[in-house]
């Protein structure tokens, strides 16, 4: 799993709308000179406010909504199943399986395989004859599926091109541009911090970490 181009931006019109309930934008105190570098310093005031609006749920932290994050995401299928679940405030555009499935070699190095090695794989002990480790199922797979690519390419016949879209296994990598706001990632991490899948709860978790003010807006108890 990859994060790549992060961008971040918002920062100063989102503080800026935080303080209009009260018209207190004078005792704003941050200094933003380019959000899109991260050059920006959220004063002790603005921080204040922002985190006690935060605390006070939903409703109350709508400026959250207005600082925008847009990163290129390289992950499963089974990982974007569950992402797909944010819908609400968050944008995609996916590489393409139907149009680039068949254009390159399909190999090991295309499936998330994270927590897999050779030499510490699943002993199936399945009986006499049949594949006995999950790379054994892995190999012969992958196989498969290079043969149905080929013959594609070979005869354009659309039948070896759908087998291969029926056995193309959930931990296919696809790439997405998401933009998303702050408020997104803030359910996220509360609802995936603990998430058995590593993706989530490690690789998720460690990207939002270098987001300016992670600490403070997402993780601050």
């Amino acid at each position: 799993m990859k994060f790549e181009n992060t961008e971040v931006w918002g920062f100063k019109h989102a503080l800026r709308g935080m303080r209009n309930p009260f018209e207190s934008w004078s005792k704003s105190d941050s200094l933003i000179e380019s959000e899109y570098e991260y050059q920006l310093e959220i004063g002790k005031n603005d921080m204040e406010l922002a985190q006690k609006l935060i605390k006070a749920g939903e409703p109350h932290r709508k400026f959250l909504r207005q600082i925008f994050v847009s990163v290129d995401i390289t992950a499963s299928l089974y990982w974007w199943k569950e992402f797909d679940t944010y819908k609400v405030g968050t944008v995609a555009n996916s590489t393409s399986t139907m149009h680039k499935l068949a254009s390159t070699p399909i190999t090991i190095d295309c499936f998330e395989m994270d927590d897999f090695v050779d030499g510490n794989c699943i002993n199936l002990n399945y009986k006499k004859d049949s594949a006995e480790t999950t790379m054994e199922v892995w190999n012969s797979l992958i196989k498969t599926l290079e043969i149905l690519r080929n013959k594609y390419n070979e005869t354009k016949d659309k039948r070896y091109w759908k087998e291969l879209i029926r056995l193309l296994p959930e931990s296919w990598l696809q790439r997405r541009t998401i933009t998303m706001n702050y408020e997104n990632i803030f359910n996220m991490v509360k609802q995936r911090k603990e998430h058995k899948l590593t993706e989530w709860s490690k690789s998720f978790i460690d990207w939002t970490k270098t987001l300016p003010y992670a600490d403070e807006f997402f993780f601050n108890k």
